[in-house]
């Protein structure tokens, strides 16, 4: 279980701050930031990454019961208007003034090597989720509560499998993405998303029917060589 080492350099309460969803083609961007209880703390808290989902939900709800939480939420249109970078900083900065509601921490920790323009008193800590048991905890409550949505988002549009890839770009995502184009939650800045030119077609609607629409310029049919016009010279 990562330690305190860097907890332990200042005064409390110290904050741990991470983020889930930097890399996916659709969904949020979501930052936790957590400061952990001096006494009652979960045993088993790591990296978000190296926990089973299950593990991830029965942590996430022991540190709701003990932890102070704030939790900052970028949607796909802002992170397309931001880019991920900044909608990354700005969930991060939305989850510390969320927990500012019950009083400031004297410093706080960030997971990675940037650190957001704000008012705070941090540190960045590269692999800060293997280091410190604060962000380790901030790493698990962003996760779990990112999964949450992205499921909920699978109810409404069930054709990406988000219940399983949670908005990654696996093989099933983007065959769904060549088939039936992008949603309203995905991110259009990102090229695969970009490349998916068709206009989104609600798969619940198809039932019946049969589309067929073109989806790109790299189906299309190449021409010969000896159908194209020979240059004069």
């Amino acid at each position: 279980m990562p330690g305190l080492r860097f907890e332990k350099l200042h005064p409390a309460p110290v904050a741990g701050v991470d983020e889930a969803g930097r890399g996916p083609l659709a969904g949020p961007v979501v930052a936790a930031a957590v400061i952990l209880p001096p006494r009652g703390v979960p045993r088993g808290l790591d990296d978000s990454k190296k926990l089973s989902a299950a593990e991830r939900h029965r942590l996430h709800d022991r540190l709701l019961d003990c932890a102070r939480i704030g939790i900052g939420i970028v949607e796909a249109d802002e992170i397309d208007r931001l880019n991920i970078h900044w909608a990354t900083m700005k969930a991060m900065t939305l989850a510390v003034d969320a927990l500012c509601a019950e009083g400031m921490p004297t410093h706080v920790l960030v997971d990675g090597n940037r650190l957001p323009r704000w008012g705070y008193a941090a540190t960045a800590i590269v692999s800060g989720d293997a280091q410190s048991r604060s962000i380790a905890a901030a790493s698990i409550v962003a996760k779990h509560t990112r999964d949450r949505i992205m499921i909920a988002h699978a109810e409404t549009w069930p054709a990406y499998n988000w219940h399983s890839n949670k908005g990654y770009g696996c093989r099933h995502h983007l065959a769904a993405l060549r088939e039936h184009g992008p949603s309203p939650i995905h991110r259009r800045s990102f090229a695969p998303v970009a490349q998916a030119e068709l206009p989104f077609v609600d798969p619940t609607s198809l039932s019946g029917h049969t589309l067929q629409l073109e989806v790109g310029v790299a189906e299309r049919p190449k021409m010969l060589m000896e159908d194209r016009p020979t240059p004069r010279g």
